[in-house]
């Protein structure tokens, strides 16, 4: 188990050695555990997380369900976009953090495409 937790760090440092984020497109970054989806954008030239979204938001953890799945990782999609809006961000750099683009991370970036953010 140790050893694909390490893979996947390795693909992450090797797609961020390309992929940056700027004020004007900053960079939207994908986490993913067994119980939970996490979302930020950040700037990667200040070093600042300029929104967060998890299913861990208030917003999101009073509904019932398991938060491990597609239909969670969609609601965390759509509320990085609508937090990205508030803050006048409108275009993003995709970082998938060394996961698969497909299921939970693909559910989250479309949910955020659907919601007007661009990547």
């Amino acid at each position: 188990m140790i050893e694909k937790i390490e893979l996947r760090e390795k693909r992450h440092k090797r797609v961020r050695r390309k992929v940056t984020g700027t004020q004007e497109r900053p960079r939207l970054t994908v986490y993913k555990s067994l119980s939970h989806m996490y979302a930020q954008i950040i700037d990667d030239a200040r070093g600042h997380t300029l929104a967060f979204a998890s299913t861990l938001d208030k917003s999101l953890r009073t509904e019932a369900g398991h938060k491990g799945n597609i239909a969670s990782a969609k609601k965390v999609g759509a509320l990085i976009a609508q937090k990205a809006k508030e803050k006048g961000i409108s275009k993003a750099v995709f970082d998938k953090g060394g996961f698969k683009y497909h299921g939970r991370v693909r559910a989250l970036a479309e949910a955020a495409r659907e919601a007007g953010l661009e990547f």
